[in-house]
């Protein structure tokens, strides 16, 4: 089993999900309590997060996991990696700033550093591959992660690849319903719930494109039903926010993978990007 097929009980219990309200007071447990959950049998958990071991039982399978004992390796593993620096707490504060920024640095740097671990070389092969043989990628998104598909859009325009974004759901499907075969239609959604991004995707694979999504849940809707999956880490609830928001860290360094990829395969990329600044410099020249 490669690294990406492998479970991360952190990122999983961590991203963005519509948890029911028992499976939520156990992730908040888990998270409230790093150094105690992950020595916890199945009864306890249950009991302290005033749930049912039925309904830990269920909580694990639903996350990918075989058995609770799965989970709790996962678990375990997961914040022994989290909580190596034992100066490292979850608050953000302007009371201590030092310590805030020491916290936020720490979470960001295990989201990128879980986002990388999943990404296998197989995978990573398909879709530079993909990319590079593609007569239009169409990059799609929804609410402020449209940010990220824009700036792909424009990343990938500069090495020469006909690439497309835009924040209009109308103009992405009239966009999907021209795509043929060789095609690609890279999807990007934390939760991979979204039905006018489903709406996109079906307009796409009608005439045959391939579908890539960028999400935090790849047991989502839009996960199965596209044909590859590249997992972005989210570690937003392990600082002190309630509703926490996608963070576009891991989104756009999948995106930055493949384009460091891409400007190693495609002939004349490096000319590509520079007949594009040419065109930008006169825009810069200020005095």
């Amino acid at each position: 089993m490669s690294t990406a097929d492998q479970p991360s009980a952190l990122a999983l219990i961590t991203s963005t999900r519509d948890f029911l309200d028992s499976e939520q007071r156990i992730v908040d447990f888990i998270l409230a309590n790093p150094d105690r959950a992950p020595r916890m049998t199945s009864a306890q958990l249950s009991a302290a997060s005033s749930t049912s071991e039925a309904s830990v039982s269920r909580f694990c399978r639903r996350l990918g996991f075989t058995n609770y004992r799965a989970f709790q390796f996962s678990l375990a593993h997961d914040l022994a990696i989290q909580g190596g620096n034992t100066q490292i707490t979850r608050e953000v504060s302007l009371d201590d700033v030092p310590q805030s920024i020491a916290n936020i640095k720490h979470t960001k740097i295990r989201e990128i550093e879980s986002t990388l671990d999943y990404l296998d070389e197989k995978t990573l092969r398909r879709v530079v591959d993909l990319f590079a043989r593609a007569d239009m990628i169409l990059f799609a998104a929804v609410g402020n992660t449209n940010a990220v598909a824009i700036d792909a859009a424009i990343k990938f325009g500069q090495l020469g690849l006909r690439s497309v974004a835009t924040t209009i759901t109308e103009s992405s499907t009239s966009l999907a319903l021209s795509m043929r075969k060789g095609d690609v239609l890279f999807l990007i959604s934390n939760s991979g719930k979204s039905k006018r991004l489903e709406k996109i995707l079906h307009a796409a694979k009608q005439g045959g494109a391939t579908a890539i999504l960028i999400t935090g849940d790849a047991t989502s809707p839009l996960a199965r039903m596209s044909d590859i999956i590249l997992r972005a880490v989210n570690y937003e609830a392990l600082l002190t926010t309630v509703d926490f928001t996608f963070s576009k860290i891991s989104a756009t360094l999948i995106i930055e993978v493949i384009y460091s990829f891409l400007l190693t395969v495609i002939p004349h990329a490096r000319d590509a990007i520079s007949g594009y600044e040419e065109l930008i410099q006169p825009d810069k020249e200020m005095e």
